[in-house]
């Protein structure tokens, strides 16, 4: 009985603890409107639907991005997303923009959405190019054609880990990054395309943060 006791007292806490830390994370998105995003950059229209953000190109546009009005710097990111085939997006963490100002470029960190097999990938938009090696950018296929993809992003120090679908993609360390972008928006990507291209759209939901 005793044993039993314990157990139970243990279990509960156990729980207790996820409830804890599950309880930390605040929605990003409050399902209804664009309230505490700023769009910086392109001609990409963002819209909402059925509780998902929706990003969709616009011809002949350069790289569009959704971003948040704060700034975060240790954190814990989760999303789901969906993009349609033939786009390439991303999710910038830590971002900045020259200036401060919207028409300013973008440029940081950003978490790979793409069909290529390089989904989870840290890439430096407009800084850099590739922040994970090539030697460690193996492809695979755990991001999903035309379903919705659960990503989580854990950004701490110098730091940045990502999964997608539950499986570990990412566990980058880059000093040079973290120096230059300690902290920043974060960053909903809608890729340019040239004239004569798509439309495609991406769609977003269920973006919760948890400040570390």
């Amino acid at each position: 009985m005793q044993r039993t006791f314990v157990f139970l007292c243990l279990l509960l806490g156990s729980v207790s603890s996820v409830i804890a830390e599950e309880s930390k994370f605040t929605d990003l998105f409050n399902g209804e409107n664009l309230d505490g995003f700023t769009q910086r950059n392109g001609t990409a229209t963002y819209r909402v639907e059925e509780g998902a953000i929706v990003g969709k190109t616009s011809e002949g546009s350069p790289n569009s991005f959704l971003c948040t009005d704060k700034l975060y710097d240790d954190f814990e990111l989760q999303f789901e997303v969906k993009v349609d085939n033939g786009l390439n997006s991303g999710v910038q963490i830590r971002s900045q923009c020259v200036g401060g100002k919207p028409e300013g470029r973008v440029n940081g960190p950003q978490v790979e959405i793409s069909l290529d097999k390089m989904a989870g990938y840290i890439y430096g938009e407009s800084a850099g190019g590739w922040m994970t090696p090539d030697a460690d950018r193996k492809p695979h296929d755990h991001f999903k054609d035309g379903q919705w993809n659960s990503y989580r992003v854990v950004a701490k120090g110098n730091k940045i880990q990502t999964w997608v679908n539950g499986t570990q993609i990412s566990d980058l360390t880059h000093e040079e990054r973290y120096k230059s972008h300690p902290k920043g928006f974060i960053g909903l990507q809608v890729h340019g395309i040239r004239s004569g291209e798509g439309p495609y759209e991406v769609r977003w939901r269920n973006l919760k943060l948890r400040e570390l």
